[in-house]
């Protein structure tokens, strides 16, 4: 067990699945490092991206790797996932509501499959082996992209399906205004999506939760220096690190930890 009483990952390597509205890209992952084993695999999310047709690639993405039996599996989905049965889509078909994702992909490759939030593994990851290793108490972990994902990992412990993107702010739901694709979406220079968007919308999530660091990722982090300086609030806020890998690396440690 670790210190705080989390089963220790079996093995050295898993293997994670990052399930996108676009793409989907897996890679086996050094669980002592959190760095990819290999050149992750990307194919192109199959449309409609049906739960069958999306099956489908997942299992060529693992079965292109050649891994040992036995290996650990993690996949992420853009929905919530609670006890291995998805109850929400986005940015894939509606048939996703109320399947069973782990037995659909336990299916289709004849592996052990755990299924997770696609921000619950981005923020998981970042706390093992990013941004926030070694930061006690709350860490809140927001993705800002197409919408807002988000991940809670107190003391080493995730929280799942928080999906604080939709949160109601001022009559609003968050993602529609603090969003990446918000921004883009209105004409926002940097400064302005800073000052007006996101200081309200992290201002809530503070105020809610009280965390002891804010992580942020997606796409836009790269350009962390033009907006996070600009937030003011009472704990810290960083850039992500991870970037692109965390849905998979996130992934294949929580299923290395699965019991």
């Amino acid at each position: 067990m670790t210190r705080d009483g989390r089963p220790h990952p079996r093995g050295r390597y898993a293997f994670g699945v990052d399930i996108g509205g676009s793409g989907i890209k897996g890679a086996p992952v050094n669980l002592r490092t959190g760095e990819l084993a290999a050149e992750r695999l990307r194919i192109p999310t199959p449309q409609p991206a049906t739960p069958d047709a999306v099956a489908s690639v997942v299992a060529q993405v693992v079965a292109s790797f050649g891994l040992r039996k036995g290996i650990p599996i993690g996949v992420t989905f853009p929905a919530i996932v609670r006890h291995g049965v998805t109850e929400s889509a986005a940015n894939v078909d509606a048939s996703w509501i109320g399947t069973d994702i782990e037995d659909l992909l336990h299916r289709a490759t004849g592996r052990r499959v755990l299924a997770v939030n696609d921000g619950d593994a981005a923020g998981y990851a970042e706390v093992e082996y990013g941004a926030a290793r070694d930061v006690p108490g709350l860490v809140v972990v927001l993705t800002l992209g197409t919408g807002i994902g988000s991940a809670l990992v107190n003391d080493g412990r995730l929280v799942p399906n928080s999906e604080l993107g939709h949160l109601e702010v001022d009559g609003f739901d968050a993602e529609s205004r603090a969003s990446d694709a918000a921004r883009d979406r209105d004409g926002l220079d940097y400064a302005t999506w800073a000052t007006e968007r996101l200081q309200r919308y992290f201002s809530v999530v503070e105020a809610l939760f009280s965390p002891d660091l804010f992580v942020v990722g997606g796409g836009v982090s790269k350009r962390h220096a033009e907006f996070l300086p600009l937030l003011k609030l009472n704990a810290p806020v960083v850039p992500a690190q991870l970037r692109n890998n965390a849905g998979i690396v996130g992934a294949a440690r929580l299923a290395a930890e699965a019991p």
